[in-house]
């Protein structure tokens, strides 16, 4: 998990690559869309605006053909994160999600407005929430420039 202080921040860091290039695209773009509707920009970005309380889960999430980039746009809310190996499995990975479930007791931090968490493959996480936030939450593919799959 790597969290950046804002945009510019993650603008520096990852400058080079389309499918880093279309995430600041995606972030650009949020005043064009509505909370809570999925969007994309080619075939290794999706992307949507959440806005509200996050609703508390008893599982981590992990991903296999994604990454998790959230960016926060208004409020904050305390993270959860942890080493998928150091997880119990309590629901098998879902091709069609791209979705594990698993449980067990991670690390916290605190998120707030214009931070960035980017969370890898290796890493499962959970939010705890409690009062609203207004973030973007985009999925980015683990493969460069293109889905395998296609």
């Amino acid at each position: 998990m790597k969290v950046l202080e804002n945009l510019e921040q993650f603008k520096v860091v990852y400058r080079s690559g389309r499918k880093w290039n279309r995430c600041v695209e995606a972030i650009e773009n949020i005043a064009n869309i509505r909370p809570g509707v999925m969007h994309s920009i080619g075939d290794t970005l999706v992307y949507r605006v959440e806005d509200g309380v996050t609703r508390g889960s008893e599982n981590f999430e992990g991903n296999r053909r994604y990454f998790a980039i959230h960016y926060y746009l208004e409020g904050g809310e305390t993270l959860e994160y942890a080493e998928k190996s150091a997880l119990t499995l309590a629901q098998p990975y879902q091709d069609e999600t791209d979705r594990e479930y698993l449980q067990g007791q991670g690390q916290t931090c605190e998120l707030h407005a214009g931070q960035l968490v980017i969370f890898e493959n290796h890493q499962a996480y959970r939010f705890h929430g409690d009062s609203r936030v207004r973030k973007v939450v985009l999925k980015v593919t683990v493969e460069d420039g293109y889905m395998l799959n296609k």
